[in-house]
């Protein structure tokens, strides 16, 4: 714990996103390519404008950001048929890694403990030659 967030001070955002990753393993884009390949659900939480500019990993569920605690809670009303327990592997993409990192902690937050997400996101995935759909 940083000596400002001890003292009650205002944490800004690369501090947060110091302290949500350090509880937990990123994954890189073969390791991503990997967990699904083994029963991990992809997800991908790109606003419409970046999936339809840049294309779709295959085989990944889409859900906008603003969504996805609904989508993924396995004990929540609006849940997508993929959520079906807490000890789900997800692996959360966004398009540069950030964005994907604080969802992670709130998907923590409802117990998926399994959760995390891709370094670099959707252009590191792209970068290294993996599969996309335009």
């Amino acid at each position: 714990m940083s000596d400002s967030s001890k003292a009650g001070l205002p944490v800004g955002i690369d501090e947060l996103l110091e302290q949500v990753r350090a509880a937990y393993e990123r994954v890189g884009p073969e390791e991503a390519a990997s967990a699904a390949a083994e029963g991990a659900l992809l997800v991908d939480i790109r606003y419409a404008a970046l999936r339809e500019k840049d294309g779709l990993i295959p085989g990944a569920l889409v859900v906008e950001r603003n969504e996805l605690e609904w989508r993924l809670d396995p004990q929540g009303s609006h849940r997508a048929p993929q959520a079906t327990s807490h000890d789900l592997r997800v692996v959360v993409i966004c398009n540069e890694g950030y964005a994907s990192s604080l969802a992670v902690a709130s998907l923590h937050q409802l117990g998926l403990r399994r959760a995390t997400d891709l370094a670099g996101g959707f252009q590191a995935w792209r970068a290294a030659g993996l599969p996309v759909s335009l």
